[in-house]
């Protein structure tokens, strides 16, 4: 048990590394997600459709803000587009966008296999 614990230490350290290493590249400072704390996910983002785009509003109470999906604009007909998972899960759905859950609210971001873009939208703070 104590050899899981430690490789779960190392796991967690890495994606805290990896997330500063975002921050740091865009300028911004961390605002990083607590364990326990939840994303909205849409489920098109098992289907392999890419990219994948990620968006942060402002936190409330047990979420983070982000709501992440695959493919193009989100739905605005479909009020179950995104589904509450907690950040833990995250890796189970789409280990590659942790790295940029660090991100402050107001910020996104869209990648795909071969391609990163990550941007300020101010627009997503006036909720």
């Amino acid at each position: 048990m104590a050899a899981y614990s430690v490789g779960m230490r190392k796991v967690r350290l890495v994606t805290e590394l990896q997330q500063l290493e975002v921050c740091r590249r865009y300028g911004v400072e961390p605002v990083p997600v607590r364990p326990g704390m939840k994303v909205g996910i849409a489920a098109n983002v098992h289907d392999g459709t890419k990219p994948i785009n990620g968006l942060r509003h402002p936190p409330k109470g047990d979420t983070t803000g982000w709501y992440i999906w695959a493919g193009g604009e989100i739905p605005r007909d479909d009020p179950n587009f995104f589904a509450p998972i907690h950040v833990e899960h995250l890796k189970d759905w789409y280990p590659e966008a942790i790295k940029y859950l660090a991100l402050p609210p107001g910020w996104r971001f869209l990648i795909t296999a071969d391609y990163e873009d990550v941007w300020q939208d101010p627009s997503l703070l006036k909720i």
